[in-house]
């Protein structure tokens, strides 16, 4: 098994819905997000609630493209300008026995064709080419969740998550050691790769 920063190349960071919200920006209003901060800071506006509103109101840009200006104008929050270690390494410091339960999932994801790992504050979530199929969440101080957006029953390991209406991710296996993270859960996780694929 690969250690973390052998998969560095394979994880993405903020830098994926970065770029996204850049690119999303420039297809909707034709400019990129410097030319809107040149107006935006012409228009006399000091804050990201000003911002949102006058790009809405004004110009009709919402959701996602607000982001690029906004971050252009503010700068990004700190933990979005870490790298891939840096973020792993926080979600587990204090917890270095459940660290290799991330690990093992992160190697099966960089070594499974199709399957994009994004690294965020508090989780990494595993993506097919189409959408997020899978999160690995530090639940406490004793266990980590693999969440699955997976249609089955739930049965023995792989149970029901309460969610609210609209979120697909329903169930999810909980694991307090490396050794748990078996040929059934690897399947679990190729099956909900499967069905998002």
């Amino acid at each position: 098994m690969r250690n973390l920063t052998d998969l560095k190349n394979a994880a993405r960071t903020w830098q994926t819905m970065v770029d996204n919200n850049h690119a999303l920006l420039l297809r909707e209003s034709g400019h990129d997000a410097g030319w809107w901060a040149e107006q935006a800071r012409g228009a006399g506006l000091r804050n990201d609630a000003e911002l949102r509103d006058w790009m809405r109101d004004k110009h009709g840009i919402t959701g996602y493209a607000q982001y690029a200006v906004s971050w252009e104008m503010f700068g990004y929050p700190e933990f979005m300008l870490r790298d891939a270690d840096e973020l792993i390494n926080a979600q587990y410091a204090g917890h270095p026995a459940l660290r290799p339960i991330a690990d093992a999932f992160l190697a099966w994801a960089a070594e499974t064709e199709g399957v994009e790992i994004q690294l965020r504050k508090g989780y990494v979530s595993l993506h097919s080419p189409r959408r997020k199929f899978a999160q690995v969440t530090r639940a406490n101080n004793t266990s980590v969740d693999l969440t699955l957006r997976l249609d089955a029953p739930p049965a023995g390991r792989l149970t029901a998550v309460k969610v609210r209406a609209g979120d697909f991710f329903d169930r999810k296996v909980r694991l307090t050691s490396v050794e748990e993270v078996d040929d059934d859960v690897l399947d679990f996780l190729a099956k909900a790769l499967h069905h998002n694929s």
